[in-house]
């Protein structure tokens, strides 16, 4: 087992599971902290609680959007940047471009 797990997961393997563990821990602390289950989650994303169970399995690989859809659901930034001597503000066309594909995408 650790021949095939040395030979198969790399350093960036292993990185992304870190960050999805870390992620699904701090989503399942928010739960608990506002006493809120899974179930009451999808439904506040409009997701079925098995899809919210495989979101938060450490193993699924979450776009940004869906963090962002926890984040607002959750009321917490869940991750943060570490970059706070770098302020950048979104330009508003990449706002906008954003925003266009997510309802062309809603659409399909």
């Amino acid at each position: 087992m650790e021949e095939c797990r040395n030979r198969f997961v790399t350093p960036d393997i292993q990185k992304q599971v870190d960050l999805c563990v870390g992620i699904a821990n701090r989503v399942y602390y928010l739960l608990e902290q506002k006493n809120m289950s899974q179930k009451e989650l999808a439904q506040k994303l409009g997701k079925t609680e098995t899809e919210v169970s495989r979101w938060l399995s450490g193993t699924h690989n979450l776009t940004v959007a869906t963090i962002a859809k926890l984040a607002i659901a959750l009321e917490d930034d869940i991750i943060k940047p570490t970059c706070d001597s770098y302020s950048y503000k979104s330009p508003d066309t990449a706002i906008l471009a954003v925003a266009e594909d997510a309802v062309k995408y809603s659409h399909k």
